[in-house]
């Protein structure tokens, strides 16, 4: 990389930090703010407070120093994570091209001890079994240019709610209660719209999608949504006309509940439908290349409508599309989802909307591998929620340089042969002092990006 690749990402960085941190506080506090996204940018195995101290520095005797100062910005900081939150949010919806969808998820820590805010033996979706880990409700804005975290909120389990020695231990604050995952996400997405971020649509998995609940919430906020469900939830199948039993003249005895159709049909399981669908409403659908070439897969979409809690008198949900995707060499379609956009929404985007739900994947896999996100050793609920922040905002940076910057067109992408992003870091050139200075700094950045994650 070229000296003057090198100023041109540092002063990148500089002027994307020093707009997410302006009015963040005091002087020092901006710049430990500053200091600690760059550690989380900087090479190195570790991303825990002590590891990125000694790379922030050159003299061994200023690490104390920066440990606690990068200690105080995330642990006692009084700072706004909203505050952040909210400038993250608008940058990413203003800069990236092409965002289409709200991605709603869920992310797991694994963790030893009772004691880190949150932690508890509880099903983690990243983990793929029960285990003992903290979990955090996300969400994200994607397109398929580019994605970014703008919100992030840790679930607290019951028993962490009614347990008040461990929550004042834990520094949680009195107004949080017990909420389940769903509701975490419905408030994220009501603090993106306060923000100014456009009403995309939702993308969510089965894990939210079949809660009834969180799709009508997603609707009472006009926010179209397309998200997974599991093949055993009920739906009216096409041309039914499900309606309230009426009670016939002459009729004794109980009312009926359950919703009926004139022509006798009943509800069916999404699995069951799916199987029954005509071979040729089956097509074969591709949505995007990828490192193993054009992906593709054969889906079915047609209207339905919902149909939990039929036998209690629950009304039928609107009508809205079921899409089905039966992958090659299963033997039934395996995937499915519900979505209420318009009844003339082509089957293409459809599917396109369904699978850019991997971008959260790789968000995670970015935030995780890349900034240090599941490296926080703190306990505290200030400390989890701030060092999430900053890593959404260094993750932020990147995701906007690969937006923007495409590697075949970066002039800042590391030349060939460039260490990776696990490789022990560089000496620094100019590293950063371990207390403020005194005065308003005149240089880009404190400390070179020689060996930022590209």
């Amino acid at each position: 990389m070229t000296p003057a690749h090198l100023r041109k990402l540092d002063e990148a960085l500089s002027a994307y930090l020093e707009e997410m941190v302006a009015g963040m506080g005091r002087l020092e506090r901006r710049r430990a703010m500053e200091a600690y996204v760059t550690g989380l940018l900087l090479d190195g195995e570790r991303k825990s407070i002590e590891p990125m101290a000694s790379r922030l520095v050159e003299d061994v005797r200023e690490v104390e120093a920066m440990r606690q100062r990068l200690q105080q910005c995330v642990s006692q900081g009084t700072w706004s994570d909203e505050g952040l939150r909210e400038r993250l949010a608008r940058k990413l919806e203003a800069q990236v091209p092409e965002l289409e969808a709200l991605v709603v998820d869920d992310t797991g820590f694994p963790k030893k001890g009772q004691h880190s805010v949150g932690v508890a033996r509880q099903y983690s979706g990243t983990l793929g079994r029960t285990d003992n880990c903290q979990v955090a409700v996300s969400l994200h804005l994607a397109g398929p240019r580019g994605s970014g975290c703008i919100g992030m909120r840790l679930y607290l389990p019951e028993d962490w709610v009614k347990d008040a020695a461990r929550r004042k231990a834990a520094g949680v604050p009195e107004a949080v209660g017990l909420a389940r995952k769903w509701e975490l996400a419905l408030e994220q997405l009501d603090d993106a719209l306060k923000w100014g971020v456009r009403r995309h649509v939702v993308l969510a998995d089965a894990g939210y999608g079949n809660c009834r609940e969180f799709r009508e919430g997603l609707t009472a906020r006009g926010l179209p949504y397309l998200v997974g469900v599991p093949g055993q939830h009920k739906v009216w199948p096409p041309g039914a006309t499900p309606h309230r039993p009426v009670k016939k003249a002459g009729e004794y005895g109980r009312p009926r509940t359950r919703f009926v159709d004139d022509s006798g049909v009943q509800p069916w399981t999404i699995e069951e439908l799916a199987r029954q669908l005509p071979e040729e409403e089956y097509r074969r659908v591709s949505w995007r290349e990828g490192s193993r070439g054009l992906q593709s897969s054969t889906f079915a979409a047609v209207r339905i409508q919902p149909a939990e809690g039929h036998v209690v008198r629950k009304e039928p949900g609107a009508p809205e599309w079921l899409l089905c995707e039966w992958s090659s060499g299963e033997a039934a379609p395996t995937k499915y989802y519900l979505s209420s956009l318009p009844a003339d929404t082509p089957l293409k985007r459809l599917v396109t909307l369904a699978k850019l739900r991997w971008r959260v994947e790789r968000d995670y896999q970015e935030m995780k591998g890349e900034v240090g996100l599941d490296h926080f050793e703190g306990r505290t609920w200030r400390g989890f929620h701030h060092h999430a922040t900053l890593c959404m905002v260094a993750h932020g940076f990147l995701a906007l340089r690969r937006a923007l910057f495409p590697p075949e067109q970066d002039a800042v992408d590391a030349a060939s042969g460039a260490p990776s992003a696990s490789a022990p870091a560089v000496a620094p050139h100019r590293p950063l002092p371990a207390l403020p200075a005194p005065r308003r700094r005149t240089h880009p950045t404190s400390r070179p990006l020689s060996h930022l994650i590209k």
